[in-house]
């Protein structure tokens, strides 16, 4: 059996902010945490000792186990055991799973905290807000054709 890790509170907030000063390596680690991930797909992108880097982020509480799945399964199980909300629906996931990879293309490291705003919005009300931030990002750092072309795609076909 794989488990499957999701930041805590404190997680997320060293992303933010970088309180801790997590080492480089951890650091990492810890943003390649996602809630769907488990231990074997992030042992394959952190390569290393990643049983040691994990063990470290689970023992000082960075990211939390949330469930295990059977290593041939080829997904985790959903993160919450709640049942969906209306909000939540399969194409809101996939718009705002869309617009995530679509910033950290852009904008690399620097999307970070917008990115996990972003991952946190539960319906399209909370999302807009921060979608239009990335797009003010987009149109600073890489003009106003990215900043266009992200607005076609995730802001003006409303959900």
């Amino acid at each position: 059996m794989a488990s499957v890790y999701r930041k805590t509170d404190k997680g997320i907030a060293e992303i933010e902010t970088r309180a801790n000063r997590l080492a480089p390596r951890l650091r990492t680690a810890l943003i390649m945490v996602d809630g769907r991930r488990s231990d074997h797909d992030l042992r394959a992108l952190i390569g290393g000792e990643p049983e040691e880097v994990l063990a470290v982020l689970l023992d000082q509480g960075y990211v939390e186990v949330i469930g295990t799945i059977s290593e041939r399964s080829p997904s985790p199980p959903p993160a919450a055991a709640a049942p969906p909300s209306p909000a939540k629906t399969p194409g809101f996931e996939e718009r705002r799973r869309q617009a995530v990879r679509f910033l950290n293309d852009a904008l690399g490291p620097t999307a970070e905290s917008l990115v996990l705003k972003i991952e946190k919005a539960r319906d399209w009300d909370e999302l807009k807000p921060h979608f239009e931030m990335a797009e003010h990002f987009l149109r600073s750092a890489r003009g106003a054709s990215t900043a266009r072309e992200f607005a076609s795609k995730f802001i003006e076909e409303e959900a």
